[in-house]
C-alpha cells in the first residue's frame, strides 16, 4: 500500500512590503491551486504587516515587521514549528532560512523574478539546497539558460529549473459574462487600465494618479474605459464612460483582460497576463525592474511602450485604438508565443515532489 503523503504542508514566503504585490499574488495563485488539488493541504504564509493585503490573506499568515528576507530568526522558528514539506520562497529568502527548511526535511522551491535573484539561485551553494528553481517569466523576457547555468546544472544534477511563463486563473466564460454585465460593457469594446498593485514605488509615487488621469481623458474622448486601481482623492466627477473599481479578484481581472479591446498596464506580472490573454497592450514601467521586461516584450512585438506622462499614455493609446491592423498584429504575435500555464507547471512540480516523498517513505518502511 502506498505511503504517499495525502497532501503537502506548504509554507509560502514571498517578498512583501508596502510597495508591490506581484510575488504575493503569484504565491497566492499557486497556494490556491495547491489547495484545490489537495483539499487537505495545510498552507501558511509569511508576510510583512506593512503589506496592504496582509490583513486580508485568505490563508493563515505570520506577520513580520518587514519582508521575510530581513527576519531570518523568525522565519526559521516558523519553519521548525510548522514543519512544512515544501517551502516556496518567491524572490525572498536567506541562506540560513533555506538551510533550516532543508534540516526540517522540506523541499525548497525558489522563484526568481529578477536577474539578481536568478544569479543567487544559480550559486552552487544554493543549487545544492534547492529542489526546484522556477523562473517567474517566459524565456523571451527572462532569457534562456546561459552556458554557465547549464554547466552548473550538469555538474550538480539539481535543482529542476522551470519557466512559469505566466501565472493566472483559467478562462471562465460565465464569470466574464457576469463582469461585462456588471460594468455594462460588450466584449472587445473597452480599454482596460490597470496600474497594478506595484504603485507607490520610489520615483513613481503618483503612478496610479497618472493612470487614472489617462483613463479619465480617454473616457472624455469617447472611449469606454474600465479603471482598476486606487483613484486620487481629488479626482473630478467621473465621465459616464469611465467605470472604476479599487480592486478585483485576480480571476475577475483576468476575465476583463480577455474581453478588452486594449489594455494599459504596468510592466510587472500584469503585463505578462495581458500578453497571455492575447490582447493588444500598452505597457508603462513604474518600477526599475520593469524597464527591461517591457523592452524585451517590445522587441518581441507583443506590446507597445509608453512613458508615464499622462499625455504620452493618451497619445499612444489613441494611436493604437485607431489602428486596428496594429492591434491585430500585437495580438497575433502574443498568441504565437504559446505561453505555458504557470499554475499547471507549478502543480506538476509539486506533484512530482510529493511522489518522490512517498517513494522515500516506502523505501524507509521496507528497510
Amino acid at each position: 500500500m502506498s505511503s504517499l503523503p495525502a497532501a503537502p504542508r506548504l509554507l509560502c514566503v514571498p517578498v512583501s512590503g508596502p510597495y508591490g504585490m506581484g510575488e504575493y499574488m503569484r504565491s497566492l495563485a499557486i497556494a490556491r491551486a495547491v489547495s484545490a488539488r489537495w483539499p487537505a493541504a495545510e498552507i501558511h504564509f509569511v508576510l510583512s504587516r506593512d503589506a496592504p493585503y496582509a490583513a486580508d490573506a485568505p490563508f493563515p499568515a505570520t506577520l513580520l515587521a518587514s519582508s521575510p528576507t530581513f527576519h531570518a530568526r523568525e522565519v526559521i522558528a516558523l519553519i521548525e514549528q510548522f514543519r512544512p514539506t515544501i517551502v516556496l520562497f518567491d524572490n525572498a529568502g536567506r541562506t540560513a532560512q533555506i538551510r533550516a527548511a532543508n534540516r526540517c526535511g522540506a523541499d525548497v522551491i525558489y522563484i526568481s523574478a529578477r536577474p539578481r535573484q536568478r544569479g543567487k539561485a544559480f550559486r552552487l551553494s544554493w543549487m545544492s539546497l534547492l529542489a526546484e528553481h522556477w523562473i517567474a517569466y517566459p524565456a523571451f523576457v527572462a532569457g534562456s539558460l546561459r552556458f554557465l547555468e547549464r554547466l552548473k546544472l550538469r555538474l550538480l544534477g539539481r535543482p529542476a529549473v522551470r519557466y512559469l511563463d505566466v501565472v493566472m486563473p483559467p478562462a471562465d466564460a460565465e464569470r466574464r459574462h457576469a463582469l461585462l454585465a456588471r460594468f455594462g460593457l460588450q466584449f472587445g469594446t473597452f480599454v482596460l487600465v490597470v496600474p497594478g498593485g506595484g504603485t507607490g514605488h520610489p520615483g513613481a509615487a503618483d503612478a496610479a494618479a497618472r493612470f487614472h488621469a489617462a483613463a479619465t481623458t480617454l473616457a472624455v474622448n469617447g472611449e469606454p474605459v474600465v479603471y482598476i486601481g486606487p483613484s486620487p482623492a481629488d479626482a473630478a466627477a467621473s465621465d459616464p464612460r469611465l467605470h472604476s473599481a479599487a480592486s478585483l479578484e485576480q480571476a475577475d481581472l483576468v476575465e476583463l483582460m480577455r474581453a478588452a479591446r486594449l489594455i494599459i498596464s504596468n510592466g510587472g506580472s500584469t503585463l505578462l497576463q495581458a500578453i497571455a490573454c492575447t490582447r493588444p497592450t500598452l505597457a508603462i514601467a513604474i518600477a526599475g525592474d520593469q524597464e527591461r521586461r517591457i523592452r524585451r516584450a517590445v522587441d518581441a512585438g507583443v506590446c507597445v511602450r509608453s512613458g508615464l506622462e499622462v499625455g504620452d499614455i493618451v497619445r499612444r493609446a489613441s494611436q493604437l485604438l485607431r489602428d486596428e491592423p496594429a492591434r491585430a498584429a500585437l495580438a497575433a504575435r502574443a498568441a504565437a508565443l504559446s505561453l505555458a500555464d504557470g499554475i499547471a507547471v507549478a502543480l506538476d512540480a509539486v506533484a512530482r515532489l510529493q511522489a518522490a516523498r512517498g517513494r522515500e517513505q516506502e523505501e524507509r518502511a521496507r528497510a
